[in-house]
């Protein structure tokens, strides 16, 4: 009988492989670009989280990197990045504090919008701002009385110019931001945008979210008063690009992707340093415990099922991309609708998939990981927080409608009273 000498724990165990990236030579080399970055920034994640440290640092890492500039053309400044090479980092970004990913989320889509532009003053605008490292943040929600169909909101016509007045909740990194991308009601009942310098008089932004998970995104809320908008700055329309509905959902799977694998390494991490073990263990050794390895290898398998499921997704998305570069509008309205679905599709299987991996990982380990100090609960509680954000129920009807009667998925969605 030949007897195989199983490897020995060792903290430098490479827990960075096989999760599936590196899908050619320029994504690998934008991996390789920004890791040490991701790994500053996760360096510091847990104190962060207990202290409730705003990410100002990390962010700005990020942006003195062209972080913020991935998906700029290369003759604009930025790095020509594809949107799977997009979501491939913001999968190993949030394995790195899913907080700042979500803080980026309304930047990356405003980048979206700005290259969804055809040859204009505005697109002229704004890639070379984009391309020095401005950052864009969003407010669009609103609370309270608000409308389905309207926001309350308004923006309206004084002089040569605007006048902005309002209140905006959930306005999510905002307070990293240069620059504000806000959603209104005009005069004539129609929705419009504006995008305003953050230290424009009249406007103040609150950190003052209070959710249980991404306590450090600055979610708060941002209020608008008298704040004078020149017309160049405002834009008509109620989606900012064609993939909006589906792009920011992805950012939010992804977010969740690198969740799970934070929390996969973490617990391999506990697992292979406790001591401690029950007198009815399988095993001496935790990491020697066939019934604890079981647990590990479940979570990391469901991360690495989710980060594949959104680079899929992603790959949808830059379909309609590409057909929007080409000109062609109707392959690029079968594309927008064709991504609609992956990511609805996505976004049960991923949420569940994450939820679950996070709140099992404490089989693995005894009750001393649940204190503070540990911080493993955060990934249960960031993934929960991401995971109510667009109601998952919602999604699966959607999914068999199409699937039983070809109903195609609704278009953006809006949330208030009817």
């Amino acid at each position: 009988m030949t007897y195989i000498d199983r490897p020995q724990p060792n903290a430098t165990r490479p827990n960075h492989r096989a999760w599936g990236t590196g899908r050619d030579a320029g994504s690998a080399l934008l991996a390789e670009r920004f890791a040490p970055i991701f790994a500053r920034i996760r360096e510091g994640s847990v104190a962060r989280e207990l202290g409730r440290d705003l990410p100002f640092e990390a962010i700005g890492w990020l942006r003195q990197a062209g972080f913020t500039a991935l998906r700029l053309p290369r003759e604009a400044g930025g790095a020509g990045a594809s949107l799977p090479d997009l979501f491939e980092l913001l999968i190993a970004l949030s394995q790195a504090d899913s907080n700042v990913t979500q803080a980026l989320r309304a930047h990356f889509g405003f980048v979206e919008h700005v290259l969804d532009l055809g040859p204009g003053a505005r697109r002229e605008i704004w890639l070379p701002r984009l391309a020095r490292g401005d950052i864009v943040g969003g407010a669009w929600s609103e609370t309270g009385e608000a409308k389905l169909a309207q926001f309350s909101t308004r923006l309206l016509p004084d002089g040569e110019g605007w006048r902005l007045n309002g209140t905006k909740y959930y306005t999510t990194g905002s307070l990293f931001s240069d620059w504000i991308h806000v959603s209104a009601t005009d005069a004539e009942g129609e929705t419009v945008a504006a995008t305003i310098a953050r230290d424009t008089p009249g406007v103040e932004i609150v950190d003052d979210w209070d959710g249980l998970g991404q306590r450090l995104t600055a979610s708060g809320t941002a209020r608008f008063v008298d704040v004078a908008v020149p017309d160049a700055a405002v834009v008509r329309g109620k989606a900012p690009f064609g993939t909006s509905q589906a792009f920011y959902q992805l950012v939010h799977l992804a977010t969740l992707a690198g969740i799970g694998r934070a929390a996969a390494e973490e617990v391999a991490e506990a697992v292979a340093a406790r001591t401690r073990t029950y007198s009815h263990a399988a095993a001496p050794r935790s990491a020697e415990d066939a019934q604890v390895l079981q647990v590990v290898g479940r979570v990391r398998s469901a991360a690495y099922c989710a980060g594949a499921i959104v680079l899929h997704a992603a790959g949808a998305l830059q379909t309609a991309f590409a057909a929007h570069q080409a000109g062609d509008a109707d392959a690029e309205a079968a594309a927008v609708a064709e991504a609609d679905l992956e990511v609805a599709q996505a976004q049960t299987v991923v949420s569940d998939l994450i939820l679950n991996a996070t709140a099992t990982l404490f089989d693995a380990l005894g009750a001393s990981a649940t204190l503070r100090p540990a911080g493993l609960d955060r990934h249960w509680r960031n993934a929960r927080t991401l995971a109510s954000h667009n109601p998952r129920i919602y999604k699966d009807r959607i999914v068999g409608d199409f699937a039983v009667n070809g109903t195609p998925h609704p278009p953006q969605w809006r949330i208030g009273q009817p």
